[in-house]
């Protein structure tokens, strides 16, 4: 009678091959685990080094093919002729020295004189658009926010801040934080 009872509990698992078990995949999950969470942050700092590069690009670019070597944000971004309709505006207008021209100077189509259309004559809005989604978001505060400014110094990058930080007389374009990864700051990039 003792046989078919051994057989039953042979089938099974014991409580301490149960928690062996349980001890060696926590051990591999506490291995693992960091190895993933730095993955993110090293993808959030690649993708700030490709859109601070796909920006200094742009704005280098514009520089390059307009009237008096100048940067985006610089002259005024409407007022062109031949336009048959005027790009939508953002919030901050297309004024010369502002971060609305630049923006407009950036995502579409514009003249020698960086006056941007939205639609307009090929021949005469032949520059850009350098770039066609706007300014792209900075990835590590997932903002587009832009501090713009027009002095010609260098830019000091706020302690804590978000978003980007633009020089429209001296070209400069940085991530708008100063806090360090790796020991090197945010802004230093």
């Amino acid at each position: 009678m003792s046989t078919p009872f051994k057989r039953a509990a042979a089938a099974g698992f014991t409580l301490i091959e149960l928690l062996i078990v349980v001890i060696i995949l926590a051990i591999i999950s506490a291995i693992a685990i960091p190895q993933f969470s730095s993955a993110t942050s090293d993808a959030q700092q690649s993708a700030l080094d490709a859109n601070l590069a796909a920006v200094r690009n742009s704005l280098e670019q514009y520089r390059a093919q307009h009237t008096g070597n100048v940067y985006p944000g610089t002259n005024v971004a409407t007022g062109g002729a031949n336009c048959t309709t005027e790009p939508p505006l953002p919030a901050g207008g297309a004024a010369a020295g502002t971060l609305g021209a630049m923006e407009n100077q950036l995502r579409y189509p514009t003249n020698a004189a960086g006056q941007a259309c939205a639609v307009g004559d090929p021949d005469n809005y032949r520059y850009g658009p350098y770039l066609r989604q706007g300014i792209p978001n900075e990835p590590i505060n997932n903002t587009n926010a832009v501090v713009f400014t027009n002095a010609g110094t260098p830019i000091a990058a706020a302690e804590a801040g978000t978003g980007w930080a633009y020089d429209a007389r001296s070209g400069q374009f940085i991530m708008n934080s100063n806090v360090e990864v790796n020991g090197r700051a945010y802004s230093a990039r």
